[in-house]
C-alpha cells in the first residue's frame, strides 16, 4: 500500500511543471496557448502552405493578433497570474496614464505551471516576432515586414504592461506588509511605482 502511494506520487509532475493538466484554469490556459501560437503558425506557414493570397493570410493573422492581445490583457493575465493593466485617459489634460491591478496574494494563490506558462509565452512570443522581422528585412520582403510590425508592437504592448503590473504587485506587497497591509501603504507604494514608470 506504501510502495503503491509513493510510486503514484513520484510518476505526478512537481508543481510548476510544464503540464496543461496541472493547471489551475486549464481551458484558459490552452485557449491563451492557442492564440499565441496560431498567429505566428499563420504566418509562418500560411502562404507556402494553404494559399498564395497575401491579403488573406495579413487578415487572418491581425485577427488572431488582436484577440490574443484582447485576451491575454483582460482574461488570461487576471485568471493564471492575478494580473490586469489598462490605460486611462485624463479628459481634461489628455494624458494617459497606465494603471495596473493584481490579486490579493493573501487571498488568491497562483498556480505554478499556470504562472510559468504565462511569463515563458508572453517573453517568447516577441523574441519570435524579432527573429521573423530580421527575416523579413534580409529577405527584403518589405510588405510582410508591416505584418511583424503590427504584431510586434501588439505584443511588447502586453509584454512591457504585464511586466510593469507585476513589479507594481510585488512593490505593493513589499509596502503593505511592512506596514502591515494598511490602505495607506497600497496608495502609496502604487503612486511611487506609477510615476517611476511615467518617466
Amino acid at each position: 500500500m506504501e510502495n503503491a502511494q509513493q510510486q503514484q506520487q513520484q510518476q505526478q509532475p512537481a508543481p510548476g511543471t510544464l503540464s496543461w493538466k496541472l493547471s489551475s484554469h486549464p481551458i484558459t490556459l490552452l485557449t491563451f496557448l492557442f492564440f499565441r501560437i496560431s498567429s505566428l503558425l499563420v504566418y509562418l506557414f500560411g502562404l507556402r502552405l494553404f494559399t498564395s493570397n497575401f491579403v488573406l493570410i495579413f487578415i487572418i493573422t491581425i485577427l488572431l493578433l488582436a484577440t490574443d492581445f484582447y485576451y491575454l490583457k483582460n482574461i488570461a493575465g487576471r485568471r493564471l497570474v492575478g494580473l490586469r493593466w489598462w490605460n486611462e485617459v485624463d479628459t481634461a489634460t489628455g494624458d494617459s496614464r497606465w494603471v495596473f491591478e493584481s490579486a490579493d496574494p493573501e487571498t488568491r494563490q497562483v498556480n505554478a505551471t499556470d504562472k510559468r506558462f504565462f511569463w515563458i509565452a508572453l517573453y517568447a512570443q516577441p523574441v519570435l516576432w524579432i527573429l521573423l522581422a530580421v527575416v523579413a528585412l534580409a529577405s527584403f520582403e518589405f510588405i510582410w515586414l508591416t505584418l511583424v510590425v503590427i504584431a510586434l508592437v501588439l505584443t511588447i504592448t502586453n509584454t512591457l504592461a504585464f511586466s510593469r503590473a507585476d513589479k507594481f504587485s510585488q512593490a505593493t506587497g513589499f509596502a503593505s506588509s511592512a506596514v502591515y497591509g494598511s490602505g495607506l501603504a497600497r496608495n502609496l507604494a502604487g503612486g511611487m511605482v506609477s510615476s517611476w514608470f511615467r518617466r
